[in-house]
């Protein structure tokens, strides 16, 4: 008969959370298999359950502060903004001046209306930068002037 001792079986269950995080990429199931892990290691070094339960508890919890952050930056880095949400940050130079209403930017070869986000004037010419979106209005303010 097949003899498991504690350790082998932190080992094989951080094995299947690992398996686990290829179906769920949230690096929840990571993050719990990594202090399973290490749990293991301190079961194999013949420590009581007490130990294996705190290392399990406090690099489970080390990960998903440290780690899942990072790897979930990492995994999002390539979603595109898409539809209007996708000229914010753009730059374009402003075709109308901004008075005390609106005036217009060409971006992406289509006009749209935009205002400045303080209310402050802005002279057409000027390269502006789109801050946010409301409607169909654009919320600009001078490219070189922090926000």
């Amino acid at each position: 008969m097949l003899h498991l001792e504690p350790w082998h079986i932190w080992i094989i269950s951080a094995l299947l959370l690992f398996i686990i995080e290829i179906f769920t990429p949230s690096f929840v199931a990571g993050s719990i298999g990594i202090g399973a892990f290490f749990a293991g290691i301190v079961s194999a070094a013949g420590l009581g359950i007490n130990w294996q339960l705190i290392t399990l508890a406090i690099f489970t919890l080390i990960s998903l502060f440290t780690i899942r952050p990072v790897f979930i930056k990492l995994t999002n880095k390539n979603n595109l903004a898409t539809n209007a949400d996708a000229l914010i940050g753009q730059t374009s130079t402003l075709i109308q001046d901004i008075n005390t209403n609106y005036g217009y930017i060409m971006l992406n070869g289509d006009k749209w209306r935009c205002t400045s986000v303080d209310g402050s004037p802005i002279q057409a010419g000027t390269l502006v930068e789109v801050i946010k979106i409301e409607g169909i209005t654009l919320f600009v303010k001078p490219k070189n002037k922090k926000s």
